[in-house]
């Protein structure tokens, strides 16, 4: 049977295709001969009905060549499990999917981010994470009390949001603030006069794009008003990078490195579906294509080989 070529290969996309991120993707798919199927995973579920199990809409009892993940809506625990069921499916039926459900799980959580940092002997800030309310305040008193200061963290969270500078007991949230879990990372103080950090793109485990975040505030996320700069990253930070990325999993990563007072590096996170428009308008290689050809070129590698010997 005739391999898939690129040009009648079934792609989805997994998000509606409207934001900046999506339209991109969706404009260098197409300049490869591709017109990806743009399905939300909140759209999607599991049916005895098909012949593969899953209902993708537009598929039908046929399986995609290639998923690519662009965005996982948020929800209760039972929808979201269901949305990660369905790219766990996926990689089950040996379709290539980026980034999987288990680089998803591994970012998305930050504390199981944390673990496997630390696991792979990966720098990261001093970490904890607790459900008891008394436990979270003696962490605190005990941080403070050696002068230092606390970030607490939505444990699901991006873009900056929900990000709060605990310096006294007083600022930690009350339970329902955090849905239960406070998730606590000690907080660098600036090596430089203004706040600032790294963001490094990763795609197959190679470093593609970086660029240094300079904040309005201590928050240096590009959606809270942090302004990008072109930057090349040292062989130190590439390598911290490459490794953050290798030890959840993850295809393609945002890997966010901020550097202490003494010099030292350390990866604060992992995002398994980053945003790159901040990087892009700082950055000379047009990071959908890269991310695109890389994708095409695991999904459907026989198909790539004969559109390049037909060439």
């Amino acid at each position: 049977m005739r391999a898939p070529t690129a040009s009648d290969a079934a792609i989805v996309m997994f998000g509606d295709g409207r934001d900046w991120h999506g339209r991109s993707l969706t404009r260098a798919f197409k300049r490869r001969g591709i017109t990806p199927l743009l399905v939300p995973l909140n759209a999607c579920g599991f049916s005895t009905e098909t012949a593969t199990g899953l209902a993708i809409p537009g598929l039908g009892d046929r399986l995609p060549e290639g998923a690519f993940v662009r965005f996982v809506p948020g929800g209760s625990f039972e929808e979201v499990t269901l949305y990660l069921g369905v790219l766990h499916a996926l990689s089950e039926l040996g379709v290539t999917v980026w980034n999987n459900a288990r680089a998803i799980e591994r970012c998305v959580d930050k504390s199981t981010t944390t673990f496997f940092l630390q696991a792979a002997g990966i720098p990261t800030p001093r970490t904890f994470a607790r459900v008891n309310r008394a436990e979270a305040e003696a962490i605190v008193s005990t941080v403070l009390a050696k002068g230092r200061k606390l970030v607490q963290k939505p444990l699901f969270g991006a873009q900056g949001k929900g990000l709060r500078l605990i310096a006294t007991l007083e600022d930690l949230s009350s339970p329902e603030e955090v849905n239960g879990v406070y998730y606590l990372q000690e907080f660098i103080p600036p090596a430089q006069e203004h706040h600032q950090d790294w963001r490094l793109f990763v795609c197959q485990g190679r470093v593609i794009a970086s660029m240094i975040r300079h904040g309005s505030s201590w928050i240096t996320n590009i959606k809270q008003g942090a302004r990008a700069k072109a930057a090349i990253a040292s062989q130190e930070l590439v390598d911290l990078a490459e490794r953050a990325a290798a030890c959840v999993g993850a295809d393609y990563a945002g890997v966010d490195i901020i550097q202490a007072p003494d010099g030292k590096f350390f990866v604060l996170e992992v995002n398994s579906m980053p945003a790159w428009n901040g990087l892009q308008r700082v950055s000379h290689i047009r990071i959908s294509d890269h991310l695109v050809d890389a994708f095409l070129d695991a999904a459907l590698p026989e198909a790539r080989l004969e559109g390049q010997e037909g060439t």
